[in-house]
């Protein structure tokens, strides 16, 4: 994980973002135990509330569950869950405008993909 956070967005949601990329790259696979709170915390220099916002965004989501006592763990299908997560918030932010730029350049669906497909092959 990296420990530097941007001052720009809410440090919870650096840490919830933090540990999704880790369940995607396969550094913590499903079933695994995840830090506890107090562990990012001390990790990020963060108020262990504001560790715990990011963890239980996740828990809310499904992504991580609780053992009481035990600490928290990745669910069952949570890498899934976060694909399609992230598919779903790449074409909103990549997709949708590009359709919207080529339509302002007349540019149609099939030069779209010839362009797409030639970038892909250089």
């Amino acid at each position: 994980m990296n420990r530097s956070l941007n001052q720009e967005r809410p440090i919870f949601q650096q840490v919830a973002e933090q540990l999704e990329e880790s369940i995607l790259n396969g550094s913590i696979n499903e079933g695994d135990k995840v830090p506890s709170t107090n562990e990012f915390a001390s990790f990020f220099q963060i108020n262990p509330a504001t560790a715990a916002k990011g963890i239980n965004q996740l828990v809310d989501q499904e992504i991580l569950y609780k053992k009481r006592g035990i600490g928290m763990f990745v669910s069952t299908g949570a890498k899934q869950v976060l694909v399609e997560k992230r598919k779903k918030e790449f074409y909103q932010s990549y997709i949708v405008p590009l359709k919207k730029e080529a339509e302002t350049l007349n540019i149609s669906i099939h030069e779209l993909r010839d362009l797409i497909l030639k970038e892909e092959s250089e």
